[in-house]
């Protein structure tokens, strides 16, 4: 079963490390990824740029509404994502949590199967 894994995270808190910081952040997370990569389990991964590169389509009364900006109602930003084929529940739950154990933002990460209309085998 395919999973995605969606990062969220403040951020201003991610913005504001130093470069050095984030390159020792990403770093951590490659090392998680790397696990998972070679056991061939880990799909497309991306980090999103900030929230002020965004733009949202909105439906509203039948008609498209399109907006700068992300305008979630959430005080945590959507940041970035992952796909990763888990046996089960458990398996991407542990995914998570090691990548949560690394990433000194807090923020969470939620955890969604994935019913792909196309599905495609990532390769790495």
């Amino acid at each position: 079963m395919l999973y995605a894994i969606l990062c969220y995270a403040s951020e201003d808190v991610v913005s504001s490390w130093s470069k050095e910081q984030d390159d020792a952040v990403m770093g951590k997370l490659a090392a998680v990824q790397e696990k998972y990569a070679k056991a061939g389990k880990l799909g497309p991964v991306a980090r999103l740029l900030p929230t002020t590169a965004a733009t949202t389509l909105r439906r509203v009364k039948g008609e498209s509404l399109v907006i700068d900006g992300p305008f979630a109602e959430t005080k945590e930003q959507f940041l970035g994502f992952y796909t990763v084929d888990c046996a089960n529940l458990e398996e991407a739950v542990q995914f998570a949590r090691e990548l949560s154990d690394v990433n000194p933002s807090g923020g969470s990460y939620e955890i969604r199967p994935v019913g792909a209309l196309n599905p495609v085998k990532a390769t790495i």
